[in-house]
């Protein structure tokens, strides 16, 4: 079952640039700074003007609204389902127990408020949609922060799966200073600066977690093999 779920991690992950993507394509156009454009402007258009009701240049896009909501609830039900999931495999001893437990208690509110991201539309619930943004991105940093920690605590998970939390911890940090501090986006320089904010680490999660569900995989192959393979007390191994 933990295999199973941890496929499942992945497939989210994979179907989210796709979904997105799709939904972009579909998206009639405006921007925050010019209602009257064509299309989905990469790098002035946040993903959240995809799950609007209504486009900036003021018709329905129901194709977009409803390819975002269901990758975005995707990508907050993997987190969910892997930090559930994930704290089983860190049992060995208490610092693992405790990197691990905390990591997944913030790794369940971030996945929780991602999907409250995708389901308070920013043109209707604009208040509870700026807070589950924020607290999905901080939630997420303090996650994948002791998750680094609890996999250096782990003899069989490799070291590299925690330099990759790390890596993306770094560069959420960056995002969430920005979020907070950068250029405010009712100027066309501090949209395009938040727009490609939010683009870069919404697929540096998305990687991250591909990443980690696989690493996790094979921790649980490696686990299933040894057990596979481990000798019954009062029997002698097989001499061929």
């Amino acid at each position: 079952m933990r295999h199973k779920l941890s496929t499942f991690v992945m497939i989210a992950c994979l179907l989210f640039p796709v979904l997105t993507t799709i939904a972009m394509i579909s998206y009639p156009g405006g921007t925050r700074q010019d209602p009257h454009t064509v299309g989905y402007r990469f790098f002035e258009n946040f993903f959240s003007e995809l799950g609007l009701t209504q486009s900036h240049a003021g018709g329905p896009q129901t194709a977009s609204f409803i390819l975002f909501t269901i990758a975005l609830s995707l990508a907050g039900a993997a987190l969910i389902i892997y930090y559930l999931l994930a704290p089983s495999l860190f049992h060995q001893n208490t610092a693992q127990r405790i990197t691990s437990w905390t990591g997944s208690f913030f790794g369940l509110v971030s996945g929780a408020s991602f999907v409250g991201v995708a389901f308070t539309l920013a043109d209707v619930y604009l208040a509870p949609h700026a807070l589950f943004v924020q607290l999905a991105f901080i939630a997420f940093f303090i996650a994948v922060t002791f998750y680094a920690a609890a996999i250096f605590l782990h003899p069989e998970f490799p070291d590299r799966y925690a330099w990759v939390n790390l890596s993306f911890g770094l560069l959420l940090g960056v995002y969430i200073w920005l979020l907070f501090n950068g250029p405010a986006a009712d100027t066309i320089y501090g949209l395009v600066i938040q727009v490609t904010g939010q683009k870069l680490i919404a697929y540096a999660a998305v990687a991250c977690m591909f990443v980690i569900a696989y690493g996790t995989r094979h921790v649980l192959d490696h686990t299933k093999g040894t057990a596979h393979t481990r000798i019954i007390p009062g029997e002698q191994p097989s001499s061929g």
